[in-house]
């Protein structure tokens, strides 16, 4: 079910930077699609009742259900990455602002 939550945040972000025309829309859209694709990656990785991924003298069989870690480090370096961006595309947002008294797009190109 979760799963059906973050293809639905994806379209919706994907939807929002297609359709918008504003820098800061498009912004925010594109870190909607962020976190639908990191809950999405997040999910593919989960187990119900796993368990950390080490084994101890309390968990010593390999026969356990563990929890897959890669999913998880994935979203953490796409986390960092989203944050790089959004702070990237407000920088550059900022600067056509200042240039051009506008965020809309449609009035940039006329100028």
């Amino acid at each position: 079910m979760i799963q059906y939550a973050a293809i639905l945040l994806m379209v919706l972000g994907l939807y929002g930077l297609l359709t918008n025309r504003n820098v800061i829309k498009m912004i925010i859209s594109l870190n909607v699609l962020e976190i639908g694709l990191n809950i999405f990656i997040i999910s593919i990785g989960f187990s119900y009742d796993g368990i950390a991924p080490i084994i101890t003298s309390t968990y010593n069989s390999s026969a356990l259900i563990f929890v897959d870690p890669l999913p998880q480090a994935l979203v953490l370096t796409a986390i960092v990455i989203g944050v790089g961006t959004t702070a990237l595309g407000l920088a550059i947002a900022k600067n056509i602002y200042s240039k051009y008294h506008t965020f809309n797009l449609d009035e940039v190109e006329e100028n």
